[in-house]
């Protein structure tokens, strides 16, 4: 799949399309491993498995089409780690010989995916040199890989000043050179860059160097700003136009930082994704982060659920961004139960923007532009601008002589916030302020903007409307700098949300983290905005997108992994999910600017927002192995060639054993029921295990869902020892009396000690 980076920030395209050239298309071909495995032995140091494959392909070519000699396939990639098989360019005729090769499993189209700080810790709640933060915890050698669009080397937040530890010498990877990029850019920071393009060049032709770059250096701006959220360097003094001024740090710090390059102009091309995940398993990373995605599909058919399904059977920890697409219902990505996936949300820190209009009323609205306020300025919009179409603020839309030494009011869609008001200073305008529409909600994405701006949410932007219409409207437009305080966190109005929509048997998203106005580190060479006509250089930008928030966990997962370096990477999910919060600063229940409801659902923020020092020590956690995933998707009733293509086709589904969605140990309770139904009933199995004092008894709390009774058994849970695992079985009952009209209802389990509260969310959802 290929994914617009343009696009990847608060927009999520789920359109795919495959990637063709003349009469031959690129696959990704997944092969049985056992079959790979004993074909190498048996060719020993001859020739590889997959030449051989490409032999016998253009041999059985040859032979359907009475020639005596086919053209080959074109082999781009070889996958050995994650998953096992290769992308090549293919005919018609070679994809159907496929079938005639020993050990193949499945072929599906490369296609083109999409892309999806100086305050994060402290909101967070981390503090250095105590807690999760100790001096311990973080000499620990925790290895980060992100497969983005690169990273800027030269970035203080690379730098490894004061790392005087030596690279793990478990460590595999490479400085890979290419364009602008040499060994000499890795550090100890920095331990590992590689660059993946050829699926890219395949559909899109060959990379052009002026504007990009066929090496790990980012052009975008996107990967850098994730890597150093998850593991940048301690920078003081750190800000965008002097607004979020403090020290930057990623969540691990100390973390090292292995980048994999996978992402150009126009997106990221599914093959070069394996590649890249299935090089940086093989290297030896511990966390991926993901911050991309794409269509909704099966597991089998989805190339990154396959690979992060690989990464976790190696003991890789995956985190994937939820997507952009909110807050429509069921358009979370990334959803397969072996992937954190991450929903985004606000912190309490805001720029604000105040707006007073000159009937005496006043907005809050918010800005990056750093200069002086504007004074009582008469306000433009619309036919008073240039006509019907200036009230978009899009090129050439705008009257000179109208707008001059004014205000002008700009409806968003069409272009970004920052060209309008390009196209405001352009015709002579002194100032703007940019209306949400109603879809849009109350959500404001910040923008660094060239002129006076403020953006402003649906109820000010109506008021506002509504004064433009009673005739001679002014305003001002007065900046506050960056402060603090507002209620937080509130979930954004774009994290997609859930019900997954093919594989609804879990909760998804599972955490929410800050993704809303982040700043962290940026390429000189790139314009905050990100558009070509933006010529200004910051060294930190602050951007938004479930691709923010997803770093943010990445790099959480990395601290707890150095803290108890035997945990798996479903315990680590488990305590980052059981010790969230649903309660924001004001200890109100977390909002939805997306929603008309008063408060969010797990469908938007999973099991709530993440709490890293609790989840340091969560009491309990619900470990889940590679194999009981295999169960979990027997459980889907998946065809043998489908399994086969999950687990490489070494794995059978039993026959024997009545298995069922809702035993996977999953820290969450996604139940389904009919209906058209009121006799609907189920119970699932759960096992937990005492990470916590070794003598300790825990009580079933459980808050209900609206018609619904739930029934645990037993409701007492007595651990004699660490490590003891406890199972219990918990019913879920329709009582028929369920009076609101949504398709779903929510509540609660909680295994309460005198110590800890284990908490995982219910969402029962009428089909």
């Amino acid at each position: 799949m290929v994914y617009r980076l343009s696009l990847l920030l608060v927009v999520f395209m789920a359109a795919a399309i495959s990637i063709a050239s003349e009469d031959k298309e690129i696959y990704v071909v997944h092969m049985d491993k056992a079959k790979t495995t004993a074909l190498d032995n048996i060719l020993g140091d001859s020739k590889k498995w997959y030449e051989v494959v490409m032999d016998s392909i253009t041999e059985l070519s040859a032979e359907e089409d009475g020639v005596e000699e086919a053209s080959a396939p074109e082999l781009l990639y070889t996958y050995e780690t994650a998953i096992t098989g290769f992308a090549a360019r293919l005919s018609n005729r070679q994809l159907e010989t496929l079938n005639k090769v020993e050990g193949f499993l499945s072929a599906v189209p490369d296609e083109m995916l999409s892309l999806q700080t100086t305050y994060s810790p402290q909101f967070l709640g981390l503090q250095f040199g105590k807690g999760l933060l100790t001096s311990r915890n973080l000499a620990n050698d925790v290895i980060i890989g992100f497969v983005d669009s690169g990273i800027w080397p030269e970035h203080a937040s690379f730098k490894d000043a004061g790392m005087k530890r030596p690279v793990p010498s478990r460590w595999k990877g490479v400085c890979e050179e290419g364009t602008r990029f040499t060994a000499k850019n890795c550090n100890r920071k920095l331990i590992g860059a590689r660059a993946y393009y050829k699926g890219y060049e395949a559909a899109a032709g060959k990379i052009d160097e002026t504007v990009d770059f066929r090496s790990a250096r980012d052009s975008h701006g996107h990967g850098t700003h994730t890597a150093s959220t998850a593991a940048g360097h301690m920078i003081d003094g750190a800000s965008i136009f002097g607004m979020a001024k403090g020290v930057a740090a990623g969540m691990s710090c100390t973390g090292r930082i292995a980048a994999y390059k996978a992402c150009y102009a126009r997106g990221c091309a599914s093959s070069d994704i394996l590649a890249a995940i299935d090089q940086a398993v093989s290297d030896g990373v511990d966390i991926l982060s993901l911050s991309i995605g794409g269509s909704s599909q099966p597991y089998y058919a989805d190339v990154l659920a396959i690979a992060s399904l690989g990464a976790v059977q190696h003991g890789v920890f995956v985190a994937a961004a939820a997507g952009n697409s909110g807050p429509s219902s069921s358009t979370v990505v990334n959803a397969a139960p072996w992937m954190m996936t991450v929903a985004a949300s606000t912190m309490d820190r805001s720029f604000p923007a105040i707006v007073n209009l000159g009937n005496g009323e006043t907005f809050d609205g918010e800005s990056l532009y750093s200069g002086t306020s504007t004074e009582q300025l008469s306000l433009v919009y619309g036919e008073s601008a240039g006509g019907a179409r200036a009230k978009y603020c899009s090129s050439g839309t705008l009257s000179s002589a109208l707008v001059k030494g004014k205000i002008v009011v700009c409806e968003r869609g069409i272009n970004r916030g920052v060209e309008k008001g390009q196209e405001v200073e352009k015709a002579g305008g002194a100032g703007m302020l940019l209306l949400n529409t109603a879809s849009q909600g109350e959500e404001i994405r910040v923008d660094p903007h060239v002129l006076p701006a403020s953006s402003l949410g649906a109820s000010a932007s109506k008021s506002i409307r509504n004064y433009i219409s009673s005739g001679n409207p002014t305003a001002s437009i007065v900046f506050n700098g960056t402060v603090f305080g507002k209620p937080a966190p509130v979930m954004a109005s774009f994290s997609s949300r859930g019900p997954a929509l093919l594989e609804p048997y879990v909760i998804k998203p599972d955490v929410t983290a800050p993704g809303v106005n982040i700043l962290a580190a940026w390429p000189p060479t790139v314009g905050p905005s990100g558009i070509k006509s933006d010529n200004r250089s910051v060294l930190f930008n602050v951007i938004s997108g479930t691709s923010m928030s997803c770093p943010h966990v990445s790099g959480l997962a990395a601290i707890i992994k150095g803290a108890h370096q035997d945990w798996s990477p479903a315990a680590i999910k488990s305590a980052l999910m059981t010790t969230a919060y649903t309660l924001d600063n004001k200890k109100a229940p977390i909002s939805d600017t997306g929603s008309e409801s008063p408060s969010a659902t797990p469908f938007a923020h999973g099991s709530g927002h993440v709490d890293p020092e609790k989840a340091s020590n969560p009491g309990l956690i619900y470990d889940i192995g590679y194999e009981d995933y295999l169960y979990y998707l027997c459980s889907l009733k998946y065809s043998s060639s489908e399994m086969a293509t999950l687990s490489r086709g070494n794995f059978s589904c039993p026959t024997d054993t009545d298995l069922q969605t809702g035993d996977l140990n999953y820290p969450s309770f996604a139940v389904l029921f009919d209906g058209d139904s009121h006799n609907n009933s189920a119970t699932y199995k759960r096992t937990v295990t005492n990470i916590g004092y070794p003598t300790t008894t825990y009580v079933a709390q459980a808050h209900e869902p609206e018609g619904v009774s739930v029934i645990v058994e037993p409701k007492v849970l007595k651990f004699n020892q660490k490590g003891q695992k406890l199972s219990y079985k918990v019913s879920f009952v329709d009582s028929g009396e369920k009076s609101s009209s949504s398709d779903s209802s929510f509540g609660s389990l909680v295994w309460v000690s005198s110590r800890y509260s284990v908490r995982s969310p219910i969402a029962v959802t009428w089909q």
